[in-house]
């Protein structure tokens, strides 16, 4: 999870303590600053409605986050850490691997504080604020949810062998960024990555493209994912008590499992698999067509 971290919050890198954390410098927001927000807020939170899991929204109103303003890390800390333990800690982008895992270990949630222009309403290269806190945050009000991640920055200090945070990070790509959930409802997006979305809110759920399969955590350490484009396989969890263990044991052995076996294109539905969908993968070839 490595960048320049300095190209968009402003900040010299002599102004970077080693832990990447600066303060939000909250009144420095412009009107308009706010104004995106609210714009982001309004038409990301209508398209969630009936799509994401009922934890996300139930976190959402109980911070306070609103289409009123960008949030105070102050204001949300306050409550989020009374709950899971949890705080949201400003940095001015995307920190070294080893500097994210110590934050998660810690329960402290690193969220980039500057937001997109206008001209880059609907699409960020580099996750902002909006991303960040409206994608992330609300779930860490969920005590399995807090939990996982938590456990997961633990884990990503633990190991050292490249191919093996690979397998890691796979696990936190396809469940904290890109998880879908099953519910009495029927299926709902939880990650993070959709949540902040509108085009992938619409495709994880409801385009024909993409296989839906049920999660298993090893399948999921096998599996390659793309960072270019909406996933062409999304993993569902049955429900946030069954995020994977990750204690130093139970990661043992699910690691040397998914050793075991080879890395799975992301396209690919197996005969093992639990399908929720088999998917025609016609988005992923008309955009091989047109490029």
């Amino acid at each position: 999870m490595s960048t320049d971290p300095f190209s968009r919050s402003g900040l010299k890198p002599h102004e970077i303590p080693e832990d990447f954390v600066v303060d939000q410098r909250f009144d420095a927001y412009s009107r308009a600053d706010h104004e995106t927000w609210s714009r982001l807020h309004r038409r990301q939170a209508e398209l969630l409605r009936g799509r994401v899991c009922d934890e996300y929204f139930e976190g959402l109103a109980a911070l306070g986050i609103a289409a009123d303003g960008i949030p105070d890390f102050r204001d949300l800390n306050r409550v989020l850490e009374a709950a899971t333990g949890w705080t949201v800690v400003a940095v001015p982008g995307l920190v070294p691997d080893r500097v994210f895992f110590t934050h998660l270990a810690a329960r402290r949630f690193p969220a980039g504080f500057w937001i997109r222009r206008p001209e880059e309403f609907d699409y960020i290269e580099e996750p902002d604020i909006f991303h960040d806190i409206f994608g992330h945050v609300p779930l860490l009000m969920n005590r399995s949810y807090a939990d996982f991640v938590a456990a997961y920055g633990e884990a990503g200090l633990r190991l050292h062998d490249a191919a093996d945070l690979a397998r890691l990070a796979r696990l936190y790509w396809y469940s904290v960024e890109f998880g879908l959930i099953e519910t009495k409802a029927g299926l709902r997006i939880f990650g993070a990555g959709i949540a902040s979305s509108p085009g992938e809110t619409i495709f994880a759920l409801e385009s024909a493209s993409p296989n839906r399969i049920a999660f298993d955590a090893v399948r999921v350490m096998r599996t390659l994912y793309r960072i270019d484009d909406y996933q062409q396989s999304y993993f569902v969890m049955p429900g946030f008590d069954a995020m994977p263990a990750l204690d130093e044991t139970s990661l043992a052995m699910t690691l040397s499992r998914a050793r075991a076996g080879a890395d799975i294109d992301p396209e690919m539905a197996l005969p093992a698999d639990r399908l929720f969908q088999r998917g025609d993968q016609s988005h992923h070839r008309q955009t091989q067509i047109a490029s």
